[in-house]
């Protein structure tokens, strides 16, 4: 039974993401970054910004679930100048936590961007964590991150099975990576 209903977020959604954003890490720099890559044209993909909300119970279940538990977010970046997406940030509610909200909305969002016919995400994070989504080391493919960080960490995904473009990642500015 899928507890997670999964969609691309709407304008009423936009204070309740940034709530789960400062809510689910210890500063406020993952809210402020989703803000900032709203504002950026060139890196906000209309679509590719998910929320996750509690399925609803049979009708008198007990109270109303929050609406907006988890959020994943796909921006446009580039490998060698060809176009890819990043996953970033990913975020749950504290009280959410560890009940699949997070996984149902990355695979909600990395399903979308496979539809929509994206090649390659990447995303820095956790190595034990985005394996089960099916990224694996960029360096296997010759993705290179754009500053020096742990191998294990930088991951890359081929969205439509083919070979991603080798090379080094450029994220978008609002990342503030060199």
């Amino acid at each position: 039974m899928n507890i997670w209903q999964c969609r691309p977020e709407t304008s009423e959604d936009i204070p309740a993401v940034r709530r789960v954003n400062l809510a689910a890490f210890e500063t406020s720099g993952e809210a402020d970054l989703v803000d900032a890559l709203r504002r950026d044209p060139a890196a906000w993909l209309p679509g590719f910004s998910y929320v996750a909300e509690p399925a609803a119970g049979p009708a008198g279940s007990g109270p109303a679930p929050a609406p907006v538990a988890a959020y994943a977010l796909l921006t446009r970046c580039h490998i060698a100048g060809e176009p890819a997406v990043a996953l970033a940030p990913c975020a749950v509610l504290p009280e959410y936590q560890k009940q699949g909200a997070g996984s149902a909305v990355t695979r909600a969002v990395l399903d979308a961007a496979r539809a929509a016919g994206e090649r390659t995400a990447i995303v820095l994070g956790h190595p034990s964590y985005y394996p089960r989504f099916g990224f694996g080391p960029a360096s296997r493919f010759g993705i290179l991150p754009p500053q020096k960080w742990p191998d294990e960490a930088f991951l890359a995904l081929p969205l439509d099975g083919g070979t991603p473009p080798r090379g080094t990642v450029r994220y978008a500015e609002a990342f503030g990576i060199g």
